[in-house]
């Protein structure tokens, strides 16, 4: 994966985030890291607490999964749709479903068709955001800021989201 890959991931990751009003989940992202370039926040990192209900905690778990479901979704297609004017492989989906499917059935015990529902939904709001041509130029210039800026914290890719129109 070059730079511009890199760069085009995190920027789909975190326009995927900005949809679902979860940014603030984000403590800061890097592109020069071989490790983890995503640094979560507090409020991502939530805990089972005795004085709060189980539900909630599950419902915690599932909203989590959702965020990172859609992060990598972003991460995909911003890399092929926008960067790369093509369409995501279809293997890649294929296995991106498959890594889902798993995870949901071991960090949330959802079944089968709740993984579906809440893949497809994730899905079809993607595919809403980057499939749109009008919003290419606005992901083009932020993965052109996160190259520059090399590391960002949550409040600059707030900031640089809204300048572009992104939130």
């Amino acid at each position: 994966m070059n730079e511009d890959d890199r760069a085009y991931g995190l920027a789909g990751m975190m326009v995927a985030l900005a949809n679902l009003d979860a940014i603030d989940r984000i403590a800061a992202v890097t592109i020069d890291t071989d490790g983890p370039m995503v640094e979560f926040s507090h409020a991502y990192y939530f805990s089972g607490n005795p004085s709060i209900s189980p539900k909630a905690t599950w419902d915690n778990l599932v909203s989590n999964f959702h965020i990172t479901t859609s992060m990598v979704m972003g991460n995909i297609l911003a890399r092929s749709l926008v960067r790369l004017k093509e369409e995501a492989p279809e293997e890649v989906m294929k296995e991106l479903y498959d890594m889902v499917e798993e995870e949901g059935k071991e960090s949330c015990s959802l079944e089968k068709d709740e993984v579906e529902n809440l893949y497809d939904y994730a899905l079809s709001r993607a595919m809403r955001i980057f499939r749109n041509p009008r919003v290419h130029p606005a992901i083009d210039e932020f993965a052109r800021i996160i190259s520059v800026k090399r590391t960002m914290s949550g409040r600059e890719i707030f900031d640089e989201l809204h300048q572009l129109q992104l939130i």
